[in-house]
């Protein structure tokens, strides 16, 4: 009887789901860090994890371990090749949170335009209504998008923006290796010139070994440009960010992700009122939070009785014992 560990709340419809099923056994730890459900990992046939870490020393104690299902698609927290040389399945959710980024990643540009921290305050603090009369908030009607990332989110945010007036162009290198699908957006070749066309950037690209975005990628764009990230954190150089805010080369930014999560309090993000911040939360909409759980919880169901979705098994080592 496989026994499954969940690390992290899960929506109801995920918990239920687990109930329901038959000839399995769980453990449910709502915290979300790896030290909270580290102690219960020996005994685990299957992890359900959220946002939290799978490190090296976690994995070393899961004696039982066969699957790790990701309540999510990324999965950089998690040490793969130690799950690879273990044979440890890795399985991803499919395309639950698409919409729900999208429309995170357009609300931040919204947002950031608008200059909304400073419109709010305008109204709560009655000596600054005349704030209005600076005529900083911008329209986006007309103005040039680049989409970093050209996947399902990248393609949703082009077609919401679309919908705004907005002019479109992708940066997908990977994508555009493999062909440029018809009757998409205009591909751009080389990053920088992208850079230089846009006024604004929207970050939907996987985390890579260093930052897509640094000193040299802010230096490029135009001056009082937007920058938002719903990507990860670590896909812009953060220190650099905060330098282009500070001298005004970036007009306003919004992100949904930082280096460390939550930021502390001492992060020079926190201090500009051009910047909207938002705790990780683009993929974690009230219906993309059940898609999501009932999703991770059945990969795991799905395994046990060989019926798992290949695409969803992110390591090939994995994939080849199925």
């Amino acid at each position: 009887m496989p026994h499954i560990l969940v690390a992290g709340k899960l929506h109801p419809a995920g918990v239920a789901l687990l109930k329901s099923a038959a000839g399995v056994t769980f453990d449910y730890v709502e915290e979300v860090s790896e030290q909270s459900y580290r102690p219960l990992i020996g005994k685990a046939d299957a992890l359900v994890l959220r946002t939290q870490p799978l490190s090296a020393p976690t994995i070393a104690e899961a004696a039982c371990l066969k699957v790790v299902s990701r309540h999510g698609v990324g999965y950089d927290a998690v040490d793969l090749p130690l799950l690879n040389e273990r044979g440890i399945a890795l399985t991803i959710v499919g395309d639950v949170n698409s919409v729900s980024v999208a429309e995170h990643a357009m609300m931040l540009i919204l947002s950031a335009a608008k200059r909304v921290l400073r419109g709010d305050r305008a109204v709560r603090t009655p000596a600054e209504w005349g704030w209005r009369n600076r005529l900083e908030a911008e329209e986006i009607s007309g103005k040039r998008l680049l989409i970093l990332g050209f996947g399902r989110i990248g393609r949703h945010l082009a077609r919401m923006a679309g919908g705004f007036g907005m002019e479109i162009k992708a940066f997908d290198p990977y994508l555009q290796a493999q062909g440029w699908p018809e009757g998409q957006v205009q591909p751009v070749d080389d990053l920088i010139s992208g850079l230089q066309w846009a006024d604004v950037v929207s970050v939907n690209i996987p985390k890579a070994d260093r930052p897509i975005i640094g000193e040299v990628e802010l230096a490029a764009m135009k001056s009082g440009a937007i920058l938002v990230n719903t990507a990860r954190g670590g896909v812009v150089d953060e220190k650099a960010l905060v330098e282009a805010l500070k001298s005004g080369r970036l007009g306003a930014a919004g992100l949904d992700v930082f280096d460390d999560e939550p930021p502390g309090e001492d992060n020079d993000l926190l201090s500009f009122d051009q910047v909207v911040l938002s705790p990780h939360i683009a993929g974690l909409t009230r219906e993309c939070g059940e898609r999501m759980a009932v999703a991770s919880v059945q990969n795991v169901l799905d395994y046990f009785s060989g019926q798992i979705d290949r695409k969803l098994v992110v390591n090939a080592v994995a994939l080849h014992q199925l």
